[in-house]
């Protein structure tokens, strides 16, 4: 092994650990490639950038462009809506449905953002019609993953190693050349999973006050000039004598105090936002020199940080869902404020569950500068006409109330559909390779203003897309460095007089365990190159060992990390890592042994 060797997988192994930690965002991770990989001469500037101009990273670009036009338009909600007609259905004839029809949209349609709008529904079901979302929400993450896997449209994974494919002298894969595969996967998914819903966990009434450790009441409270805690702070007074009620905040003279301390001295006029549970709300009811804004009130505040003027009626405490791509990403909830929020007002923050974070704890406002991150949920006030505005927020979703995605017009939702259809066409039937097809989608979505730019920049995942950018390098790296040949004559040590299904068996297994704990494009991107290599070496159609790598890094289904739908499903707090491990292990193992089988067979 060179000392080059040495240096890229030393590399490749600190941005395993930054992957499977979460340590930075995903395109951070990318620069840190990118830096490391011309720090240390590993490829020229030219090939550093090269992952910017890249084939799979402007299609990759191109089909999201189009997705969003769809999911603007309400196609995604249209192909759905017949979801909630089948609410009569039992669970174990539900779930199925479910999965076949997610899985079927996902094959064309970007498959994080039909997993977000069946989230919308189920979520929108079990309110109404006390349907059992624990039950559907991860066969549905599953059944997007797989059902992505069949169409060289359906994940940028498999766009990623179709352009590293023809980088290395593979002809191009067909637009549905291995879509047969994936119909028998996702079959096999559907039926495994469907006989495991029992496994997964019971749906249950979730109290916010529970989840977020606050009671039933956030109230406001007046002080008046009667009242004994005026020239007491906040810690002398009874305001800190109980566990169960808390200052959030104070306002005084129209000034607002979003941190009141044990120290805050209370003067007469202070309007304090409190929580507490109904036994200290009697208690401050009942207490000499505090008004309560009771609900029924028509002087009460609905947002004290605003104004003291008259209040709207109507305050509700709502838990919204962070989804990828939100412009609340990234900012803390010391910093995420009014304007942010259209109008709402944040109370406390639920992390979903990581490596660095396995208990999920529970970040009350004042006390942690936690950054927000896909599949985190932020409980919040609002006012109901404030929660019309919440609800435009691009890629968050309010998880108790549901409204559907108005479309500007019923031909423009028509429009945007034909036009998938002809980006379909053009490459099923190889008039156009899939990056022209896509380009021309794009113009399509755009000249026909079904979509306009400035909703492009807002809503593109650009982590994604710097993510390619910073990986595509490294494959080059690997090439530069021969790498991939190394990696390749050592497993050709382990292949030695082994049957064709035990190689395809092991690359598949190794490529499905690491795709569990870091991003799928990043394992393809790794991956692929060795499997070329290893075919080449053995004088062996390289297809089947392609596809292997293709289906294996979009198989994360074991742990809820390794797949985009799988760590929003996660954030939302219903599972546990052991149902993901247990139920998507399972399919993991069925899986792995059908595939292994299947493309050895095609040699």
């Amino acid at each position: 092994m060179s000392l080059e060797i040495a240096i890229l997988f030393l590399i490749i192994i600190v941005v395993i650990i930054l992957f499977a930690l979460e340590v930075f965002p995903v395109d951070k991770i990318a620069f840190f490639i990118l830096a490391a990989l011309l720090l240390t001469n590993l490829v020229s500037p030219e090939e550093a950038i090269s992952g910017f101009s890249s084939p799979a990273t402007i299609t990759v670009l191109a089909l999201m462009i189009i997705a969003i036009g769809l999911e603007t338009n309400g196609v995604i909600d249209w192909l759905a809506s017949g979801l909630k007609n089948l609410r009569v259905l039992p669970v174990f004839l539900m779930v199925p449905v479910f999965m076949f029809i997610a899985g079927s949209i996902s094959a064309f349609i970007n498959t994080t953002a039909v997993v977000i709008v069946f989230i919308k529904i189920i979520t929108e079901l079990s309110a109404r019609y006390d349907i059992p979302n624990s039950k559907l929400l991860l066969p549905i993450s599953f059944a997007g993953i797989i059902g992505g896997s069949c169409t060289l449209m359906g994940t940028s994974t498999n766009l990623i190693v179709n352009a590293v494919a023809i980088d290395r002298g593979v002809e191009r894969f067909g637009f549905f050349e291995f879509t047969w595969y994936g119909v028998i996967f996702m079959v096999i998914t559907i039926v495994v999973v469907s006989s495991m819903i029992k496994f997964l966990p019971r749906s249950k009434e979730t109290k916010i006050s529970e989840d977020y450790n606050l009671d039933e009441y956030i109230t406001k409270v007046i002080i008046k000039s009667n009242s004994s805690a005026i020239g007491k702070s906040i810690g002398e007074s009874f305001l800190s004598d109980e566990d169960d009620i808390e200052v959030l905040r104070l306002k005084r003279n129209g000034i607002i105090n979003d941190w009141p301390g044990k120290f805050t001295t209370l003067k007469d006029g202070d309007q304090l936002l409190l929580r507490c549970n109904l036994e200290n709300l009697l208690k401050l009811k009942d207490a000499e020199g505090f008004t309560v804004i009771k609900e029924e009130d028509n002087k009460k505040l609905a947002d004290p940080i605003i104004d003291s003027e008259e209040l709207e009626e109507n305050v509700q405490v709502v838990e919204i869902l962070m989804l990828p791509n939100s412009p609340l990403i990234g900012k803390s909830i010391k910093t995420v404020g009014w304007y942010d929020l259209h109008g709402a007002v944040p109370l406390a923050i639920r992390k979903r569950r990581n490596f660095r974070n396995p208990r999920r704890r529970i970040f009350n406002r004042g006390k942690d500068e936690i950054e927000l991150r896909v599949g985190d949920r932020l409980l919040v006030e609002v006012s109901e006409s404030a929660l019309e505005e919440l609800q435009k927020i691009e890629n968050v979703t309010i998880l108790q109330q549901h409204k559907n995605i108005e479309v500007t017009t019923v031909t423009k939702r028509y429009l945007s559909l034909g036009i998938l259809v002809v980006v379909i066409g053009l490459s099923a039937f190889s008039i156009f390779p899939i990056l022209k097809s896509a380009i021309i989608g794009c113009f399509l979505m755009i000249f026909t203003k079904c979509i306009d730019l400035g909703k492009i920049y807002e809503q593109v995942n650009w982590q994604i897309i710097f993510l390619l950018a910073g990986m595509i390098p490294l494959g080059v790296a690997m090439n530069n460095t021969g790498a991939d040949q190394w990696i390749s004559d050592q497993l050709l040590l382990v292949f030695e007089n082994q049957t064709d299904t035990i190689i395809i068996g092991i690359l598949f297994l190794v490529t499905m365990i690491l795709s569990g704990f870091i991003s799928n494009n990043a394992t393809a991107i790794i991956i692929t190159p060795i499997a070329i290599s290893i075919a080449a070496s053995m004088q062996m159609d390289p297809k089947p060992f392609i596809l292997s790598v293709l289906f294996a890094s979009n198989f994360s289904f074991f742990t809820p990390v390794g797949y985009q739908t799988n760590t929003i499903i996660y954030g939302m707090g219903i599972y546990r890592f052991r149902h993901f491990f247990i139920i998507g292990g399972l399919v993991s193992l069925v899986l792995w042994v059908t595939a292994s089988l299947l493309l050895s067979a095609s040699f």
